[in-house]
């Protein structure tokens, strides 16, 4: 059964620098896109990064310039490193992913990232 595991959530100070990682197993088709969105507290989830198997990577404005995505190919893992954090960067982040010819979506459990000014 296909699934997306993520790690590396946690607490950090304004400022700081975060790891997420995603693995990707049980996937009978070829991943297509990996990347992540991320929800807050009362509001609907928002694209982070995603990265296209043909290198085209894509960013949500509010995050151009701190956070950067890429992917691990042979071992179906996507990364998000995430530097110069914000409050407003707290959330819970979720592992993306789309596979096979209908380019199916999956979605990660979710890890929360918490920013304290």
């Amino acid at each position: 059964q296909a699934q997306l595991v993520e790690f590396g959530g946690g607490l950090v100070q304004a400022g700081g620098a975060l790891n997420l990682s995603c693995a990707a197993s049980g996937f009978r088709f070829r991943i297509n896109l990996m990347g992540w969105y991320r929800q807050a507290p009362g509001t609907q989830r928002e694209l982070v990064a995603t990265t296209g198997r043909y290198g085209a990577d894509n960013y949500a404005e509010s995050v151009q310039g701190r956070f950067t995505v890429s992917r691990d190919y042979g071992n179906n893992v996507v990364h998000l490193q995430m530097n110069t954090l914000q409050p407003g960067d707290t959330g819970v982040y979720f592992c993306y992913a789309t596979a096979g010819p209908d380019s199916e979506e999956y979605w990660g459990p979710g890890t929360q990232v918490t920013v304290s000014l």
